[in-house]
């Protein structure tokens, strides 16, 4: 039996840096430092007016490409995850695919799914490889979110930041990929909205929780995200944890979305965690939805900080509502340092 062990990873960011004092001196009446206490954001990067994800995506790959030696003729599968595609249609793979040269032999496919959306390809990739549809796969997750954030919109301006990661799944006969558990509640759906694009009624159409603060097209209710994440997330990991005879403290690493210090804080006191075992690094990238969890991968390698001998666990959540997440070793790691 194959299955999908998760291989090198690239990122890519946008040119264009917003920090905290930019948007300080924009905004006298912001307070960018307790709005940094609760975020642990100092700096993202946005998107120029005509980079669209599509853009982000080559680039992370194109990169992926570059650094690991990776021929794009061997590329079987795309799988590209964003909530902002370049078009309603055509799907943004098919674009991808074209313009990064990959071989018309290749399947691609597009999805749509946010915090959650790491984890979720990661399992698509595994049965493709399992079922011997695939080998090698090239996983992008690529978001432009500050496209629909209005510049005095001081909730999510200073939260999310655009960003692209290419993932290449690689088959293998080591099971590093174990425990997948998912889960949804379509009754939060009222929470992270972004109406605008779509083809439902305005009359028909699902409207924010509460009234809307700002003019962005996107909308999020904090304090309900928050609540709902405390509240599924630990059940989440108990489930996963049993699904593999595994205890908390066999768990080397939590991986998590990075949505926010606060978010990330709470979580760690529920499950009564030590901090050092759930790194928070979205300081200078913010919240990129779909990448975060490469992203920090990416991260920890690179400062060898991530233990390719010991278990971990990847969770992803947020819009939908949606959760995910799986138990994983870094069997690629592994292989390049030894």
């Amino acid at each position: 039996m194959n299955y999908a062990a998760i291989g090198p990873i690239s990122i890519h960011l946008p040119e264009k840096v917003e920090t905290n004092a930019q948007l300080q001196a924009a905004h006298p009446r912001w307070n960018m430092d307790l709005i940094a206490e609760k975020t642990g954001i100092l700096q993202r990067h946005v998107a120029a007016e005509g980079e669209c994800s599509s853009d982000l995506a080559v680039a992370a790959a194109q990169r992926l490409f570059e650094e690991h030696n990776v021929d794009p003729a061997e590329i079987d599968f795309l799988i590209l995850c964003t909530q902002t595609p370049d078009y309603a249609l055509p799907t943004t793979a098919c674009l991808v695919q074209q313009r990064l040269g990959l071989p018309t032999h290749c399947g691609a496919f597009d999805f749509n799914l946010g915090c959650s959306g790491f984890v979720y390809g990661l399992s698509m990739a595994d049965g493709l490889i399992r079922s011997g549809a695939a080998k090698r796969i090239l996983f992008l997750t690529a978001e432009t979110y500050t496209k629909m954030i209005d510049e005095n919109d001081r909730s999510l301006r200073t939260i999310f930041g655009d960003g692209a990661a290419a993932t290449l799944i690689e088959s293998s006969d080591q099971q590093s990929l174990r425990g997948f558990r998912f889960g949804t509640d379509g009754s939060g759906a009222d929470t992270l909205l972004a109406a605008c694009g779509g083809f439902r009624p305005g009359e028909d159409a699902i409207t924010p929780r509460h009234k809307k603060r700002w003019k962005s097209d996107l909308y999020m209710d904090g304090p309900s995200l928050i609540n709902f994440t405390v509240g599924k997330v630990p059940d989440l990991v108990k489930q996963i944890l049993d699904s593999v005879s595994l205890q908390t403290s066999d768990i080397g690493t939590f991986l998590f979305h990075q949505a926010t210090r606060k978010m990330l804080e709470q979580l760690i006191q529920v499950l009564e965690i030590d901090e050092a075992r759930m790194p928070i690094r979205l300081q200078e990238v913010g919240n990129t939805v779909s990448s975060t969890i490469p992203i920090l991968i990416h991260q920890l390698r690179t400062g060898g900080e991530l233990s390719p001998d010991q278990q971990h666990m990847l969770i992803g959540f947020g819009v939908g509502w949606s959760w995910a997440g799986c138990v994983w070793q870094d069997v690629w790691q592994s292989s390049s340092c030894g």
